[in-house]
Parts: structure tokens; C-alpha cells; sequence
């Protein structure tokens, strides 16, 4: 279950491209299900742990990738952290949810991402309510962003 707290949040990390730069392990990267992530995301190429093909940038190391992306690794892997994936736009949304398939994650947030047309389910922490679309995600989360 993907939960979010929306507005500030005291607990969480914000600054997730340093938190990255100094807690990612090199096995997080070549991890098939991170390898999808980076490919769709960024359009990327993870070659090996230590460094992604772009299209943009040539070859970069982990700490390169798009900020979205860097955030969804620390969501996937850092289980007892509050990220605030703001930084992430609504490509990562759909990420999101399939993190939260397997795991319950518990994520910040400073505005409304954009989930898209197909039900999901996410839990409101503000609020302790569930929305299973946009338009009650929109009802229930919007007065807090």
C-alpha cells in the first residue's frame, strides 16, 4: 500500500540527491526491477553498477540520474525512510504504486501527482482515507497542497 502524507512532514528527507550521492549501494542499481525503472524513466541504460548509457549525458555514474529516479531507488530499497518524492514528476508515479505492491511505503508529498486514469489505491495519512482515483485523490488531498 503506497501511503502519503501530504504538506510538510517533519520526519522526511528532502534533500534526496545528497541523501543518494551518500547511501546507495551499487547492487541497488543493476537490480532488474531498478534497471526498468532507469529505462523508462530516464531512457537510460544501466551497463553496470557504476555506470548508465543516457542519450543526453553519455555515460554517467548513479549519482547522474534524474532526481525522480534517484528517489524512487531510495524508495524501493531504504524501507525505514519518509522521502518526499516531490522531485519526482508524474512519469514516476506508476512506480510508485508498484513499489507499494509487495510493501507497504509511506511517501511525501508537496503537490498533487497525477496517478493517471487507471484505479489505484492509495492510503491518505492526513486525512486516514483511501482513494481509489484521481478525482478522489484530488477531493481528499487537495485542500493540504
Amino acid at each position: 500500500m503506497l501511503n502519503i502524507y501530504y504538506g510538510n512532514m517533519k520526519e522526511a528527507v528532502y534533500n534526496t540527491a545528497a541523501y543518494f550521492k551518500y547511501d546507495y549501494e551499487d547492487s541497488w542499481i543493476v537490480d532488474p526491477f531498478v534497471k526498468e525503472m532507469i529505462q523508462d524513466v530516464d531512457q537510460s541504460t544501466v551497463l553496470d553498477s557504476g555506470v548508465i548509457d543516457s542519450p543526453v549525458l553519455g555515460k554517467i555514474p548513479p549519482v547522474g540520474l534524474s532526481g525522480g529516479v534517484k528517489t524512487l531507488i531510495l524508495v524501493k530499497f531504504d524501507k525505514d525512510k519518509v522521502f518526499n518524492v516531490s522531485t519526482c514528476g508524474d512519469n514516476c508515479a506508476k512506480w510508485l504504486l508498484r513499489i507499494a505492491e509487495s510493501e507497504d511505503r509511506t511517501v511525501n508529498l508537496l503537490h498533487l501527482m497525477d496517478f493517471g486514469t487507471e484505479p489505484f489505491a492509495v492510503h491518505v495519512l492526513n486525512t486516514d482515507q483511501m482513494a481509489y482515483s484521481m478525482e478522489e485523490l484530488v477531493s481528499i488531498a487537495g485542500e493540504f497542497v
